[in-house]
């Protein structure tokens, strides 16, 4: 795919993007203006714990790949868990300490069903790539290489197990997909989701035509957000055309203290209340 071209032939000014950008965009976006766009950037809500558990097992993944593999044992992870602990967010101490061992317990058994001779291709690695009128770039959890191919693996440690439909749908995935091709310059179209409270993995075997198609969205998208974000620069950018998408996510975005339409959609919800049961 070509970078798009102006009036006067001349390829355009192609538009950096990460899935969560895009995701912000689509999602709402007011949200995506006062996360990327408003200076001084709005006053946040504290910590989620839901969030602080994700990041602390992302961060115990990521220092055990980094351990000798003769090293990297259940027993390591547990104490890896313990030493990326947080307790932001979480009721109180109790709460804290029982997700804790939960985060413990998940990580161990999860690497425990790993092959200890399969070593990762990268583990948090930034990748990016120009594909069509935008840049796709962002950080994946890990790449694999299996059957002569990169696979991309994304942890989840949300209440829902993913689906290999929630793999397949999932434009992060995708476009990660694309990018580590460019970047690790090797074939790409396995993309993976792991679902550490469950050991359940979502999986999909990308073609080329569905990468395509999620590139062709996230252009869409980014061409959308180049509009207003150009729009908002100039001054012209007002409430139309950053608006609010209300609905019960509102209850969960730390910007609804500045959004009447959001309190108005949804009751705030507790700062633990997006934990895995």
């Amino acid at each position: 795919m070509q970078g798009q071209l102006s009036l006067e032939g001349i390829p355009g000014k192609l538009v950096r993007v990460t899935p969560a950008k895009l995701a912000t965009w689509e999602a709402c976006p007011r949200k995506f203006r006062m996360t990327y766009l408003d200076r001084p950037a709005p006053t946040r809500s504290g910590a989620r714990a839901n969030a602080t558990l994700g990041a602390v097992v992302h961060n115990a993944l990521k220092a055990f790949f980094e351990l000798p593999a003769a090293e990297r044992t259940p027993e390591q992870a547990v104490l890896l868990v313990r030493r990326c602990w947080k307790s932001d967010g979480f009721a109180d101490l109790r709460q804290a300490d029982e997700h804790r061992e939960r985060a413990q317990r998940w990580v161990a058994d999860y690497v425990e069903r790993l092959d200890p001779a399969a070593e990762p291709v990268a583990v948090e690695r930034w990748v990016s790539a120009a594909a069509g009128t935008i840049i796709a770039e962002g950080r994946v959890d890990r790449v694999d290489r299996r059957g002569g191919a990169l696979v991309i693996v994304d942890y989840k440690t949300g209440r829902r197990a993913p689906t290999d439909e929630d793999a397949r749908d999932s434009r992060a995935l995708a476009l990660y997909a694309v990018a580590a091709r460019k970047t690790l310059r090797d074939r790409t179209g396995r993309v993976e989701l792991h679902h550490l409270p469950t050991g359940r993995v979502g999986s999909w075997e990308h073609t080329e035509d569905s990468l395509d198609g999620h590139v062709r969205r996230a252009e869409e998208l980014a061409g959308e957000l180049r509009t207003a974000s150009d729009a908002f620069e100039e001054g012209t950018g007002g409430d139309s055309t950053f608006p609010a998408r209300p609905g019960a996510r509102c209850g969960w975005c730390e910007f609804r203290a500045h959004c009447p339409e959001g309190q108005r959609a949804a009751p705030a919800e507790a700062p633990w209340a997006g934990l895995a049961e």
